[in-house]
């Protein structure tokens, strides 16, 4: 369909400047408020106004873009943030974002083209980005590039950048993502979320609004918006409604610009429990008893997204108490506690994991975090303190738990030094879980409903398996026995594996063959 409009557009800047709109200034107010209060979200805003008004909702993810000619008066458009989907003799219809300037509308539809005004009601930046959308598809792309950091921060401060890069933000925390992939190609901003461990693709914006979205994003981590040659990482804290925002932004340099991913953290919902990482009651207990052991060293291992850095806090959590001592070296500190002396690695300037921890042992702790044992010297460090009566707790990327100990060895450090030191090893994956919704509707996973955004899972729990050094065990990793003696010796000793917890999990109906087919194929 084709919408040529022949109005000029002085007519239509003196209809705009005549046209008083009656709308009620309270009532939209209220609204506002709601929305910045996190009282209901867009998305709840206009479904209120679609059965106020018996208006059929717009599916955001299937909608069509019109065709609209190039000399379309797009001031109109961007002004009342309106857009037209179809015309006839005696109608227009466009999609709208505010019910109390309809009768502003009305006045001008008429005046204008002498059509009826009909519409339907569409989210602000989802009709923004139509209009940008539209927009750039008429008009070449010249602009020749960003000239200077103050036109950056120009661009940055447009009302409609901001209002795009919250409701990313804000899609983002109504999908449970984790992070926010931005990255330019060719031709457009592809803008993605990672959710329950995979990515989905939630806006593709024009290419030539990626230096007003880059230089935005920028400005909140109090990163160079200038450069853009060079990686960079950042951190910042926003408020969305009722919700603070943590976010770790991290960009490097690609061929079409920069790639941008934040690590979102929403500060006022996080919190570490064991209780509720979905472990099955025998683990649970064995590796609460493991964890009350003052001394020794406790491994979580598993692949990078596994889970590793929410089980280690959760375990500090638990342990937190005024009369201990606690430090962690990260990198980075993703996650703040009270009570904790936390340290981050700076590489830079000579704070490595094994420097930092190092420097920890002379700090008198009860108990210390190592993020993660890299290399030999840090294992080294690490080991002697379990040794000397400290609690350490750190994570290694291995398969399963027998091969912390093969790794362990592998880096140089004797057997008999491993299996003192080793209390214990937790291997863990992620596997996502069947949504309530689908599986309420005799669904098995692969269903679909608004709130697992299609995908049949909503939400992840944990798989695990537990190794505990008994003294067999310990004997067997001094004669340097084999991965596959070890984990025999671990089996008879009651190890459950990952495959036998996940099987249980699909028995139960938490999630399913397939998505724990899916994870041991990533790990």
């Amino acid at each position: 369909m084709s919408c040529d409009f022949n109005k000029s557009r002085s007519t239509l800047a003196e209809l705009l400047k005549r046209a008083i709109p009656k709308s009620s200034a309270a009532a939209r107010a209220a609204d506002m408020a709601a929305l910045n209060a996190g009282e209901l979200t867009e998305y709840e805003l206009i479904g209120f106004y679609n059965k106020a008004y018996g208006t059929v909702p717009v599916e955001e993810e299937e909608f069509e873009l019109p065709e609209i000619s190039k000399d379309s008066p797009w001031e109109f458009y961007n002004a009342n943030t309106c857009l037209p989907i179809e015309y006839d003799e005696e109608s227009m219809t466009l999609l709208v974002a505010d019910p109390y300037d309809l009768e502003h509308l009305s006045y001008l539809v008429e005046k204008s083209w002498n059509k009826k005004l009909l519409f339907r009601f569409a989210r602000r930046p989802f009709l923004e980005r139509l209009l940008n959308k539209l927009q750039t598809l008429e008009e070449e792309n010249s602009d020749g590039g960003v000239e200077d950091e103050n036109t950056l921060r120009s661009m940055a401060g447009e009302a409609r950048i901001v209002r795009l890069v919250n409701d990313i933000f804000t899609r983002a925390m109504e999908l449970g993502a984790s992070d926010i992939h931005i990255e330019p190609n060719e031709e457009s901003v592809s803008v993605r979320c990672r959710v329950d461990g995979l990515l989905t693709e939630i806006i593709s914006c024009p290419l030539k609004e990626f230096p007003a979205i880059a230089s935005r994003i920028k400005l909140l981590g109090n990163l160079n918006i200038a450069e853009s040659r060079l990686p960079q990482d950042g951190r910042t804290n926003i408020r969305l409604g009722r919700d603070e925002l943590d976010m770790r932004i991290s960009t490097i340099p690609i061929m079409n610009g920069e790639s941008i991913v934040l690590r979102l953290l929403n500060s006022d919902s996080l919190s570490f429990d064991l209780q509720t990482l979905g472990m099955n009651e025998t683990i649970l207990k064995k590796f609460n008893q493991l964890i009350n052991i003052p001394h020794g060293m406790i491994l979580v291992v598993g692949p990078t997204g596994s889970g590793k850095t929410t089980t280690l806090y959760s375990v500090i959590s638990q342990l937190n108490d005024s009369r201990k001592k606690i430090i962690t070296v990260e990198d980075p500190v993703e996650y703040k506690m009270r009570g904790l002396c936390q340290m981050q690695v700076n590489a830079k300037i000579g704070v490595t994991f094994a420097n930092g921890l190092r420097s920890i042992v002379r700090q008198d702790p009860d108990i210390i975090l190592v993020g993660e044992i890299r290399d030999r010297e840090t294992a080294d460090i690490a080991i002697n303190a379990a040794l000397t009566g400290h609690l350490v707790l750190s994570t290694l990327h291995t398969n399963d738990a027998v091969g912390a100990v093969t790794r362990l060895v592998d880096m140089g450090m004797e057997n008999f030094l491993v299996s003192s030191a080793l209390s214990g090893v937790l291997s863990q994956r992620l596997v996502r879980k069947i949504c309530p919704v689908c599986k309420g509707s005799g669904n098995d996973g692969s269903g679909k409903c608004r709130r697992c955004n299609g995908s049949g899972y909503k939400g992840r729990t944990g798989i695990y398996e537990l190794l505990l050094l008994s003294d067999e065990l310990r004997m067997a990793v001094n004669r340097n026995a084999s991965s596959s003696e070890l984990e025999a010796i671990a089996r008879k000793d009651g190890m459950i594996t990952l495959r036998e917890d996940g099987e249980e999990k699909v028995r139960l109906g938490i999630t399913t063959q397939e998505e724990l087919n899916r994870s041991a194929a990533e790990g």
